[in-house]
């Protein structure tokens, strides 16, 4: 596992952003964990989370133009990033959305710079893959193309069928999903701990029922 994906996990448990219990998701199902990136909620967590992102994206080596943050969450997202990026020798524009088109004053559905070019999508996290779908919509709109999706923790878990929403976005749109932690990078931290030996037994039954097939 990379030191900065190491890193970002035990920073997560610091924050109380990754927290570990009985937590009921969307599905209905009892996780052993939950992440919550709201709780990113003040200037020193927010300006270490948007270098985490910037370590991923670098890390990676997709090639894009700017950023785009979708509405609400990824808002604060795409501005640390662009800020991390910049500290990091990387200057590139951002853009948001608004919820609901603007017609008076600069109007549009954007604020930030014009989208153009090749564009990577911000997130938390992906659940049902609304939101990406929405981005890449509107970034078509705009002239532009959506060249990857990059979120915080992938919990490589299933959604309704055998894929993860997060196969089923690099399927459906044919985009590159960078995160920078996975269930895996949990899985392999808690391993290194003896204190944490309950929590990762749990996590590891709670992914033989749920975990996505890496081949579907």
């Amino acid at each position: 596992m990379s030191d900065f994906r190491n890193e970002f996990i035990s920073f997560c448990i610091d924050c109380g952003v990754l927290r570990f219990g009985q937590f009921k998701t969307k599905a209905g199902r009892m996780s052993p964990y939950f992440f919550n990136a709201g709780l990113f909620n003040d200037g020193a967590m927010l300006g270490r989370l948007g270098q985490f992102y910037a370590k991923a994206i670098l890390a990676a080596g997709q090639p894009f133009d700017m950023l785009f943050g979708p509405a609400y969450k990824g808002i604060p997202l795409a501005a640390s990033v662009a800020i991390a990026l910049a500290q990091a020798g990387r200057n590139v524009a951002y853009s948001f959305n608004r919820k609901e088109a603007k017609d008076h004053g600069e109007g549009g559905r954007t604020i930030g710079a014009p989208l153009a070019g090749q564009v990577l999508i911000v997130d938390d996290v992906i659940s049902a893959g609304i939101s990406v779908r929405e981005s890449v919509e509107l970034i078509r709109a705009e002239g532009a193309a959506a060249c990857g999706v990059v979120i915080a923790l992938d919990r490589l878990e299933r959604g309704a069928g055998e894929r993860s929403a997060v196969q089923e976005v690099r399927e459906n749109f044919g985009l590159p999903v960078i995160a920078i932690a996975d269930l895996d990078d949990l899985v392999q931290y808690l391993g290194a701990r003896p204190e944490l030996a309950r929590e990762l037994i749990e996590i590891e039954h709670y992914r033989q029922l749920y975990g996505a097939d890496a081949h579907a």
